[in-house]
């Protein structure tokens, strides 16, 4: 297949086993030390043994997603050197077991962000739903950010005194837990921390975070070219600043800035459709045209969104996104390198079996089975065109 199918697997812990991704089909694992505090470094040891794991249950793990970026390294902060050590020690160790792959993110503090972790379809489907109204409503009632209200269009302002109103103290606790989230399997953080955080934030600015991360790739570069790692940046989700956190890589303008500060070989794109696609004014074929010779991986998800940017995550192939038209270029991408772009199916309705059972939100198995068969089916019949 000019694309190679992968399937995000957590670890030991994940209600998804190996042997089930050996089933769906898929020859490789996207995978991560997850257990590994966010700064300290992959040890030689503990690489091999989750390869060996995965290589037993008879995959491939090439790709990493991720080796997270400490926050003292997006911050610029007085301990940003021990940990750019500590970076470069673990891209060293992953490329001596032949992991070259690295998928990473540069979001402040969080990573992708909901509201709703069990948005109830009308197919009886349970999907992931960001609602902006519920995001105020956490920002001003519960985080109580200064300044909250300029953030947000009068019409989202003027639904919020009413949603409070109707959510008990046992949804607020759960919205709550839901912004706070980050990583399905890493601990969150509090609003403390969340609070402190902002306040940094606010200083840096977007310029100060694009700064940080060009000095991020250029302290690593000597390691990504000395060792092969090609490093993947993922877009923001959902691809707005929000919480007055500022965001860098949102639509075409953030990628091209990317590629054009650090134009090195080794600084690469994780096209996400489904974060891209969030965003009211991103075409992301369009986009594919201009950068699509920095991806090296690619996420492979749909959306449904409406007019105030609300959205929740459909089908693959029914959604706004034309999943059609991305494959096809993605497809065009890989006969030009002669060599396939490496893609998974990202994130999954909780249908079937899975619905009731303990899953890590966006990730269940059966969902992702569904919607990799059909990105399969795209991509055979594109082959035979």
């Amino acid at each position: 297949m000019p694309l190679k199918e992968s399937w995000r697997w957590f670890g030991p812990n994940d209600p998804v086993s190996l042997q089930d991704i050996k089933q769906a089909g898929a020859p490789s694992v996207v995978s991560a030390l997850h257990h590994v505090p966010h700064g300290e470094v992959w040890s030689k040891e503990e690489i091999k043994e989750r390869k060996d794991e995965i290589h037993l249950a008879g995959l491939e793990w090439d790709i990493v997603e991720s080796v997270p970026v400490h926050e003292s390294i997006k911050t610029r902060g007085r301990d940003c050197d021990h940990y750019l050590e500590n970076y470069r020690k673990s891209l060293k160790n992953l490329a001596a077991h032949g992991i070259s792959t690295v998928c990473y993110n540069f979001m402040p503090v969080l990573d992708w962000t909901r509201t709703d972790l069990n948005y109830r379809l009308p197919s009886g489907a349970v999907a992931l739903r960001f609602d902006w109204t519920d995001l105020a409503v956490f920002d001003i009632n519960v985080l109580k950010r200064a300044g909250a209200d300029r953030d947000y269009p009068r019409e989202v302002l003027a639904e919020v005194p009413l949603r409070y109103s109707q959510m008990n103290k046992a949804r607020l606790e759960e919205l709550k837990e839901i912004v706070l989230m980050g990583v399905p399997t890493e601990k969150g953080i509090s609003v403390e921390t969340l609070t402190a955080s902002v306040a940094t934030y606010q200083e840096i600015g977007k310029q100060g975070l694009r700064e940080n991360w060009a000095y991020f790739m250029r302290s690593i570069e000597d390691v990504c070219e000395e060792e092969g790692i090609t490093m993947t940046m993922h877009p923001d989700d959902p691809p707005y600043a929000i919480l007055g956190l500022p965001r860098m890589v949102s639509n075409l303008e953030d990628l091209l800035y990317l590629t054009q500060e650090v134009p090195s070989s080794h600084n690469g794109i994780c096209f996400c459709t489904g974060s891209l696609g969030a965003g009211l004014n991103n075409d992301l074929p369009g986009i594919l045209e201009k950068i699509g010779h920095r991806v090296h991986f690619a996420h492979l998800r749909n959306v449904n969104k409406d007019m105030m940017g609300n959205f929740h995550e459909s089908e693959h192939l029914d959604g706004d996104v034309d999943m059609v038209k991305v494959v096809r270029k993605l497809i065009a991408i890989s006969l030009q390198r002669n060599r396939p772009i490496p893609f998974r199916p990202d994130h999954g309705h909780q249908i079937l079996d899975d619905l009731g059972k303990t899953i890590n939100p966006g990730y269940p198995a059966i969902g992702r089975l569904r919607g990799l068969a059909e990105l399969r089916g795209v991509i055979y019949g594109l082959e035979r065109l």
